[in-house]
């Protein structure tokens, strides 16, 4: 199989879907790899680098996208890639369609097979290919909002860690997952005072132990958030329901009571966002003042930090990728996991919960 890398197009958006390594990968498998000519220069590949692979390159995307039978990308098509799909092909990428209609409605009217990674599923229920990104993303999480709380930046002027005499930070993460855990490492590392809400008690206790103590943890409900996050000067997004839009958890009124100069980072933001009064927002402007707090709602966060991100990224997708290449509908059959990553197929949205979200019958 011909295996298409176009260069990412989103704004700010350095990663690139395949290292170098993984083309070679690839290729040793007997597949084909075009890649788009300076596709992996946001990461610090050469084109050079990519043809040491074994990679041929193409210098359009309309070539990538019109000799690929598989496109592999970072983050979801915009409106002119869409328009280069077409009924036979696979597209492999970050798709987040929930609050995306007109994204759905264009792959379905391609008829390509589109595979999410946020939705590939193991039967443990662990998404191993949102992994590696919701790492970057919550760990980044806490830099940008340090950044983000500097009195030139808008926030309040706390420094998260404090100095001795003085109190430091006080930082509320929304959602023990993958992203929370990861935020709450870096939280705590830089000595400010965390405190941890989710709505399952053995989570919180397998997070207290695993932390020693050095992290607050609550069973998250309304009146509890309310309350935290009045005092808060960094409160963290991290909330998942796969596939399906993030609900809001934080209200406007609960925003409004905040103390004016604090900072949000909604990294649910790509899937609708936890907080009602946030909104998408990009590297180039990546924040608003709404209710007198700073609000961090960038879609593509771990674009930022394009390299790490795109090793992390391929060691992650690689294998998934030879079993799509090799095996097309094959892979679907032998792995339920990559099954379940399938959105949209023969012009019909099948994933459950974007299917749901739509307001559409798998």
């Amino acid at each position: 199989m011909i295996v298409g890398i176009p260069k990412e197009i989103k704004p700010q958006e350095h990663r690139v879907a395949l290292t170098p390594a993984g083309a070679h990968r690839l290729v040793q498998a007997g597949h084909g790899v075009l890649v788009q000519e300076g596709a992996g220069m946001g990461s610090g590949f050469s084109d050079q680098d990519y043809t040491q692979a074994g990679a041929r390159l193409a210098p359009t995307p309309q070539q990538v996208f019109a000799q690929a039978e598989l496109v592999v990308k970072v983050k979801e098509p915009l409106p002119q890639e869409v328009a280069m799909l077409r009924p036979q092909q696979w597209l492999f990428t970050y798709l987040h369609l929930a609050p995306q209609p007109q994204l759905t409605r264009g792959l379905m009217a391609s008829g390509a097979t589109a595979v999410a990674y946020e939705t590939v599923q193991r039967a443990d229920g662990t998404l191993p290919l949102l992994v590696p990104m919701s790492e970057v993303a919550g760990r980044m999480a806490i830099q940008v909002g340090a950044w983000a709380l500097e009195k030139h930046a808008g926030g309040r002027g706390v420094l998260l860690g404090g100095i001795p005499g003085v109190r430091p930070g006080k930082v509320v993460i929304i959602g023990g997952g993958v992203v929370g855990t990861h935020a709450a490492q870096m939280a705590v590392g830089l000595g400010a005072d965390v405190v941890l809400m989710d709505i399952r008690p053995e989570r919180l206790a397998a997070l207290d132990l695993a932390f020693h103590g050095r992290l607050k943890t609550l069973v998250s409900n309304a009146y509890t958030l309310a309350e935290e996050l009045a005092q808060a000067d960094l409160v963290v997004g991290a909330v998942l329901v796969t596939g399906a839009e993030t609900p809001h958890l934080v209200s406007r009124a609960m925003v409004a009571a905040m103390q004016p100069g604090s900072v949000i980072v909604d990294v649910d933001i790509d899937q609708g966002g936890c907080v009602e009064t946030s909104r998408p927002t990009t590297h180039d402007h990546p924040t608003f003042v709404e209710e007198g707090v700073v609000h961090y709602g960038v879609t593509n966060m771990p674009g930022a930090v394009a390299r790490t991100s795109t090793f992390g990224l391929t060691n992650a997708t690689l294998p998934y990728i030879l079993a799509l290449a090799s095996g097309g509908q094959d892979a679907l059959a032998q792995d339920p996991a990559l099954a379940a990553g399938v959105n949209v197929r023969d012009g019909r949205v099948v994933h459950p919960a974007v299917a749901r979200a739509m307001g559409l019958t798998p």
